[in-house]
C-alpha cells in the first residue's frame, strides 16, 4: 500500500453519530463571548474573572531532573532546568482560561500530532485539552450515545471506561482481543451477522479500543489489523475512538511501532474524521496534573467543549502553563526523546517482573510479553489439565490473606464474565517486593491446584 495519503480525503459527517444529549446543551452566554475579547481595542466587562493581586502567589519556581533527555545544556547565565511563573504568565495560570484549552498549548500540541501522526493542518482535525483523557472520554461518549445503541469494546478493556460506560443508554457488544490486541476477524463476525443476530437493531456506530500497551492486556495491535479494522469502520459506518495513553511508553524492537488509526485513516479510507484521538500526559509528564487532549474532527470537538464549558468549565489552566513551559523548550523531537526515556526505564521494569516471574510462576501462569505500557496480563494454571478457573476467588481471598493483591480480569470484562486472568502492574515495584509477590502467587496457585485435585477425586 502507498504510505502517500489521497491529496483530498473525503471529510465524515459527524453530524449523525452525534447524540441527541448533545444537541440539548446550550452555550451559557459567557464563555461563547471569551473570543471576542481578542478583538483589537476591545474594552471587556465581561467576566466575573477574580482580581489576580489578590491571589496569595508572588511567583512560583520549579526545578527540572537534568537527566531528562531533549534538555539544552545549561550555560553560566543560563539555566535551563529552572522554570519560574510570575507576573502576568502567573496571573494567566491561576485564572480562568478558554473552555477548549490554553491557545499556544493547542498550537503546540497540533504540531506534535503533524510530527508524530504526518496529518497536515488541513482544518479537518482539531484539538481540545482536558483534565485527563478519560475526561474528554466520557464527554465524548455523552455527545455520541444515545437511548437504544450499540457500543462495540474492545474486550479485555479499561475498567475505568466501563465505569463511565455503565451510566449510558447502550448495550455493550464485546469484541474480543489476544495477544495481538483487538481481533479484526471477530470484529468482522459481529458486524457481518449483526442484522441476523440483532434484529431490527441499530448497527453499533462506536468502536473503543486501547492500540498500545494495552490496559490490562499489555498488548499492542500491529499494522496490518488496524488496516482491517478502519476499513470495516468504513463499510460499516461506525467511529473508532482510539484511546492511546500508552502510546509514547513503546520499548519493543526499532522501527517496528505501528502508526495510529490516527495516522493510517486518510491513507487506508481516503476520509478523514472517523477515527477520534485520546492521548495523555499522565503517563510522561505527571498524572497528578490531570492533562488529556483529544484530537477529532472540529464539530466533534465543539460539542464536547460545549458539555465542559457548563460542568467543568475549562481544564486546569495552571496545569497546562507548567506543561507547556517545559514542551515549549523541548519542542517535539525533545518531547519524544524524554518518552523514550521513558519507554526504556519501563522495558526494563518489565525484564526485571518478567525474570522473577518466570522464576516463580513457570508452569503455573503465562502471559504475552509486552512491548508497550506497565502491564503484564497473567492466566493462571489452576487445573494441571488446563481447564479455566476463575480469577477472582483466588485474588479476593486466598491471595489476599497470604499478602499480595493484583486485579482480578473480571474487572475487565463489559459483561463482567468470568476469566482465569488476573493483571499486574510493574510500573513502581522494586525487584524484591516483586519477587515476593511471585513468591506467593505461586503458594496461592498450588493450593488452589491442589484443593482442585482433591475435589476431583472425591467426585
Amino acid at each position: 500500500m502507498s504510505s502517500t495519503a489521497p491529496s483530498s480525503p473525503t471529510t465524515v459527517d459527524i453530524g449523525p453519530f452525534l447524540s441527541q444529549m448533545s444537541k440539548l446543551w446550550k452555550n451559557d452566554g459567557i464563555r461563547s463571548l471569551f473570543p471576542l475579547e481578542n478583538i483589537p481595542g476591545m474594552i471587556s466587562l465581561l467576566a466575573g474573572r477574580p482580581n489576580s493581586s489578590t491571589f496569595p502567589f508572588e511567583s512560583i519556581t520549579m526545578k527540572l531532573k537534568p537527566a531528562l533527555a531533549g534538555m539544552p545544556a545549561p550555560t553560566d547565565d543560563d539555566d535551563p532546568f529552572t522554570i519560574t511563573l510570575e507576573n502576568e504568565e502567573l496571573n494567566e495560570a491561576l485564572q480562568y482560561g478558554m473552555t477548549a484549552g490554553v491557545a499556544r498549548l493547542i498550537d503546540w500540541l497540533a504540531e506534535l500530532q503533524t510530527h508524530v501522526h504526518k496529518r497536515v493542518q488541513d482544518g479537518s482535525w482539531a484539538i481540545t485539552v482536558s483534565a485527563g483523557s478519560q475526561d474528554v472520554m466520557y464527554k465524548t461518549c455523552q455527545a455520541l450515545v444515545d437511548d437504544g445503541d450499540y457500543f462495540l469494546v474492545e474486550t479485555p478493556v479499561y475498567p475505568g471506561t466501563l465505569g463511565f460506560l455503565a451510566t449510558m443508554p447502550c448495550t455493550l457488544i464485546e469484541v474480543h482481543a489476544d495477544s495481538q490486541g483487538l481481533n479484526p476477524a471477530n470484529l468482522e463476525a459481529i458486524l457481518s451477522t449483526w442484522e441476523t443476530t440483532n434484529p431490527g437493531k441499530p448497527y453499533p456506530k462506536v468502536l473503543y479500543t486501547i492500540p498500545s500497551g494495552s490496559n490490562p492486556t499489555g498488548a499492542s495491535i500491529p499494522e496490518g489489523r488496524k488496516i482491517e479494522v478502519l476499513k470495516l469502520a468504513k463499510k460499516y459506518n461506525f467511529l473508532l475512538l482510539e484511546d492511546d495513553a500508552y502510546a509514547f511508553l513503546y520499548y519493543g524492537p526499532a522501527g517496528q511501532q505501528a502508526r495510529s488509526y490516527f495516522a493510517l485513516e486518510p491513507e487506508v479510507n481516503a476520509e478523514q474524521g472517523r477515527v477520534v484521538r485520546f492521548d495523555s500526559f499522565s503517563k510522561v509528564l505527571s498524572s497528578g496534573m490531570r492533562l488529556g487532549y483529544m484530537t477529532a474532527s472540529p464539530r466533534l470537538c465543539a460539542a464536547v467543549n460545549l458539555i465542559t464549558s457548563n460542568t467543568s468549565l475549562q481544564p486546569s489552566t495552571f496545569s497546562q502553563i507548567v506543561a507547556y513551559s517545559v514542551l515549549s523548550r523541548w519542542g517535539p523531537k525533545g518531547f519524544l526523546a524524554h518518552c523514550a526515556g521513558v519507554a526504556e526505564f519501563y522495558r526494563s521494569r518489565r525484564d526485571m517482573f518478567e525474570r522473577v516471574a518466570y522464576k516463580h510462576l513457570t508452569g503455573l501462569a503465562e502471559w504475552t510479553t509486552p512491548v508497550a505500557g506497565m502491564f503484564l496480563y497473567i492466566k493462571l494454571r489452576v487445573h494441571s489439565d488446563n481447564r479455566e478457573a476463575d480469577s477472582w476467588d483466588l485474588i479476593s481471598t486466598k491471595a489476599v490473606a497470604k499478602g499480595v493483591l493484583a486485579v482480578p480480569g473480571t474487572a475487565f470484562m463489559p459483561l463482567r464474565g468470568p476469566t482465569p486472568f488476573l493483571r499486574v502492574s510493574f510500573s513502581i515495584i522494586e525487584e524484591p517486593m516483586a519477587d515476593e509477590a511471585c513468591r506467593r502467587l505461586r503458594e496461592v496457585i498450588l493450593e488452589a491446584r491442589a484443593e482442585a485435585e482433591a475435589a476431583s477425586r472425591i467426585d
